[in-house]
């Protein structure tokens, strides 16, 4: 079916606002370039791959953590797309584009699925035109905008253009809320945009943790924070917090290789997992 429906995608581009220049500062690491490398993307700079490499020697199991999360996000877009029919999706903290990105997972299913990209990233900007080949059935667009400012997005035009928040939407918030430390109010800004959304709507969401590995992962913590790139690590409790007044889907918060794994799924080690993972519904 995914095949299938890539052979009926046309560029179905949505005009994109006109921004000044962008400075890539190719010379210091970056969030979105250290997790590409990371995962075995090519969008990334020498600052990038030097971050990536003393994080890992911190804690070698970093690239099997980020890559199952990845794979935890595809689980997700299936299962709301195939199981609760959802046909509407937020995405925000997009990073670079990386195939299969959520409107090509939401479309195999569904090709009229529609899907907002949300990233302030000037390298995720300069990507951007990799999230726009929807179906002719379905919509994408790309905002670029903060995570710590709901209202602009959830008011965006060009968001509005392609979501009716009349009606239920998934919000995906992948590995993202460790990049917003607790002075900002990460659980509240979560609150904010789910306020937004409609009655059955989702809030899908990962939580960066050193519970099975504190040392390891404490070490990627202080590497990350000492290149300029504040990352906040988290408990199960904190993150089980994020969902309080939704309904938790099975299996609740979990490590994310244990949410909904897929029948052949290779085994991975706890100790080698540093992201917890819950999808709830607002009822």
């Amino acid at each position: 079916m995914a095949n299938e429906v890539r052979a009926q995608r046309e560029p179905q581009q949505e005009p994109q606002e006109d921004h000044p220049s962008v400075d890539l500062r190719m010379d210091v690491p970056h969030s979105a370039r250290v997790y590409d490398y990371l995962i075995g993307g090519k969008t990334n700079f020498e600052a990038d791959r030097t971050a990536a490499h003393a994080s890992v020697q911190a804690w070698p199991s970093l690239p099997i953590s980020m890559r199952t999360t990845r794979d935890f996000m595809q689980r997700s877009v299936r299962h709301l797309a195939e199981r609760y029919g959802v046909r509407q999706f937020l995405d925000i903290g997009t990073g670079i584009p990386t195939s299969p990105n959520v409107h090509e997972i939401a479309q195999s299913i569904a090709p009229e699925a529609r899907v907002a990209y949300v990233d302030n990233d000037p390298i995720v900007l300069t990507h951007a035109r990799a999230l726009m080949d929807s179906t002719p059935q379905g919509r994408t667009c790309y905002v670029d905008a903060d995570f710590r400012d709901p209202e602009s997005i959830i008011g965006n035009p060009r968001l509005r253009e392609v979501l009716d928040l009349s009606q239920p939407v998934a919000l995906s918030l992948i590995a993202i809320v460790h990049f917003v430390l607790d002075e900002d109010d990460p659980q509240g800004i979560v609150r904010r945009f789910m306020d937004a959304l409609a009655p059955g709507s989702f809030l899908v969401l990962t939580v960066f943790t050193g519970d099975t590995d504190p040392v390891g992962v404490g070490g990627v913590g202080r590497e990350y924070n000492a290149r300029g790139i504040p990352l906040q690590i988290r408990d199960k409790a904190e993150t089980e917090a994020f969902f309080d007044g939704y309904e938790l889907l099975d299996p609740g918060v979990t490590l994310v290789h244990h949410w909904r794994p897929d029948a052949d799924a290779a085994p991975i080690r706890d100790r080698d997992i540093a992201m917890y993972a819950g999808v709830a519904i607002k009822r």
